[in-house]
């Protein structure tokens, strides 16, 4: 049985720290700027800090993907190519690329860096795949959240790349890579700004009875009660009233995550190479114990015991969690 990589988020320097100390085999990282998905305010790696974290990574035994996920505008390569460049100088194991572009770029100014194909290029055919492996050498690829196992296992089997597939965290159901619902309403595009639901688009606002109602860019997305648990604030997690329905309703899904912990040993049957935690957004707490939660789980099932994973309920969005499309698709 293959034993797969854990791949697990760094948001700040501080998070990849202890990603590593709590097991991860892999940390995923991003520069602060428009060249990866997760651009906020007060995450992400100047080039200084990336440096010491690849260095802390390596010294004990943990690889560095860097993530350049996102779609250079027109005129505007210059950052990405730089990014490229910086992530190899400092010793990146691996590229998490998106855009054709970037992939190009990347495999000819260094064809002896690993390139692994961004769940942002929304590739989920074999067909697709192979194009990638084929043009730019790509050696991993992260599938989208919208695959079941059995769907999976017969990618694995036609493709000559590695699969990298997310365990925990973020549903996302949206498809990655072409969602534009937040550059609607806030201007900022996730696909070529990097940010999904800009912080200063983000508004809580207190309610008579107690409650909060969240805006997004000035739009009410929803409202909740004094003792309801709440997500951060995107377009395809809000509630929305229309004529056909006497409630409001979620009209894309649902806030709550994703925890794939008791299908562990299916996955890696199905020939998945690595698992992936989702959450650059996320605490240092919530990297702590996702981490090592399944850095035990996974050694455990590669060792022929059944999974003991800690409870994270407390640590998933809205309190709730789902096996998602890999278990079944009941689309809404």
């Amino acid at each position: 049985m293959i034993k797969p990589d854990l791949v697990c988020p760094a948001g700040t320097p501080a998070a990849l720290r202890d990603a590593v100390d709590a097991g991860a085999d892999c940390v995923y990282c991003g520069f602060q700027n428009a060249t990866n998905a997760r651009n906020f305010p007060g995450l992400n790696f100047t080039p200084d800090e990336l440096d010491r974290g690849i260095a802390y990574a390596h010294a004990r035994g943990a690889k560095v993907l860097v993530a350049l996920n996102t779609f250079p505008p027109a005129g505007k390569f210059e950052l990405w190519r730089q990014a490229v460049d910086g992530a190899v100088a400092r010793g990146a194991d691996a590229l998490i690329v998106a855009d054709i572009g970037v992939a190009s770029y990347a495999a000819e100014a260094h064809p002896d860096t690993r390139l692994h194909l961004s769940v942002q290029a929304s590739a989920s055919s074999p067909e697709a795949i192979k194009y990638y492996c084929r043009e730019f050498g790509v050696r991993r690829v992260v599938l989208p959240r919208i695959l079941t196992i059995p769907e999976i296992k017969a990618i694995a089997q036609a493709i000559p790349c590695e699969i990298e597939a997310f365990i925990f965290g973020n549903h996302g159901l949206m498809l990655e890579g072409r969602c534009s619902l937040t550059n609607y309403v806030t201007g900022q595009s996730t696909n070529m700004d990097g940010v999904c639901s800009p912080a200063a688009d983000v508004k809580f606002e207190p309610l008579p009875d107690g409650g909060m109602a969240s805006r997004l860019g000035g739009h009410m997305l929803d409202c909740f009660g004094a003792g309801d648990k709440a997500g951060y604030p995107t377009l395809c997690k809000g509630r929305y009233v229309a004529p056909c329905r006497s409630e409001p309703y979620y009209a894309f899904e649902e806030p709550l995550s994703l925890n794939l912990a008791p299908m562990l040993a299916d996955l890696i049957h199905a020939g998945v190479h690595a698992f992936k935690i989702e959450g650059r957004q996320r605490s240092r707490a919530y990297v702590q114990k996702v981490v090592a939660a399944f850095r035990e789980a996974i050694d455990d099932v590669s060792d022929g015991r059944a999974p003991r994973v800690a409870d994270l309920i407390g640590l998933t969005e809205g309190q709730k969690q789902t096996e998602g499309a890999y278990k079944s698709k009941r689309w809404r």
